[in-house]
């Protein structure tokens, strides 16, 4: 058995959907049913082969940096960790409908929504068999949701980061 940390960017979760797609009640479509729905199921796998994981979403998705150069870049920031909230949920629920007890932790607080990120809360989740799903990056601007990845690593004590995102590199 291992402890793992599962990197998922945003675009991950997009699949191939552009960002104009639309669902049926005329709402842009954020992820990729389909897409998120396949990345819970390989969760699930893993879980299921009695490795511990947690996993750190993005945000691309929905935000990406500042509208204009008139936005304030903190603020722009807090905007992107809102938008890995976001993602977090929605994966939280695409795996809880695969019957996979799951956690959402973030570093912003959010508690009716999310637990705050306590590290040995975590652990114990993790050491429970619960899959966490850490949002909310660092919970710092100017921070990706690489560094987060990395820095959860490190706390949680993984043996194995893994990386899903359409890009060939760590920010």
């Amino acid at each position: 058995m291992s402890r793992i940390i599962l990197k998922l960017s945003g675009e991950a979760l997009a699949g191939e959907n552009d960002g104009a797609a639309r669902n049926e009640k005329g709402a842009v479509k954020l992820y990729d049913e389909q897409t998120i729905a396949g990345i819970a199921a390989q969760v699930k796998e893993l879980h299921e082969a009695g490795h511990e994981i947690g996993v750190v979403t993005g945000g691309g998705n929905i935000w990406r940096g500042r509208l204009s150069d008139n936005m304030d870049r903190t603020r722009a920031d807090h905007m992107g960790m809102l938008a890995t909230a976001i993602n977090s949920l929605a994966l939280c629920s695409s795996l809880e409908a695969l019957g996979v007890e799951t956690r959402v932790q973030t570093a912003i607080e959010m508690r009716q929504m999310a637990e705050p990120y306590i590290r040995s809360k975590a652990a114990r989740h993790l050491d429970k068999g619960r899959v966490v799903i850490f949002g909310c990056g660092t919970g710092n601007p100017f921070m990706s949701t690489d560094t987060a990845a990395a820095l959860r690593a490190v706390e949680m004590e993984v043996d194995v980061i893994l990386l899903a995102k359409k890009v060939d590199a760590v920010y």
